[in-house]
């Protein structure tokens, strides 16, 4: 099982941007697709974007269409989630996966491997 480990959350204001990272310590590209997903607290984890293992198609939930952009660095073996305009609804943790069995509307389905989480905040 591949290990990830995310980083790049941070706190910022509305209308800042970060780029989160995820890392993996083996081969990533498993699955058919890999992708990012985020939580609140008391609330189901929600799909945020994903991208097919050959890099040719992402998936983008529909509040963050436009201003987040899932993609990856083969040669580093890092999965990149970049997210421009942000919101203050757009605070939670985000998580990656990897390994997934299909990717649908966002979600990546059935992941081999999650990343432990890093908490954006953003504040209006």
């Amino acid at each position: 099982q591949v290990e990830l480990v995310e980083s790049g959350g941070d706190s910022v204001q509305a209308g800042g941007s970060l780029t989160l990272s995820c890392g993996g310590s083996g081969y990533m590209y498993t699955g058919a697709c890999m992708g990012w997903f985020r939580q609140v607290p008391g609330e189901e984890r929600e799909g945020v974007a994903t991208i097919t293992k050959n890099g040719v198609r992402s998936y983008y939930e529909e509040t963050v269409k436009g201003r987040f952009t899932v993609a990856k660095d083969d040669v580093k073996n890092t999965l990149f989630l970049i997210m421009n305009r942000l919101e203050p609804e757009d605070s939670a943790v985000y998580y990656c996966a990897a390994g997934c069995l299909y990717c649908s509307a966002g979600y990546c389905i059935g992941p081999k491997s999650w990343g432990q989480g890093t908490q954006v905040t953003v504040s209006s």
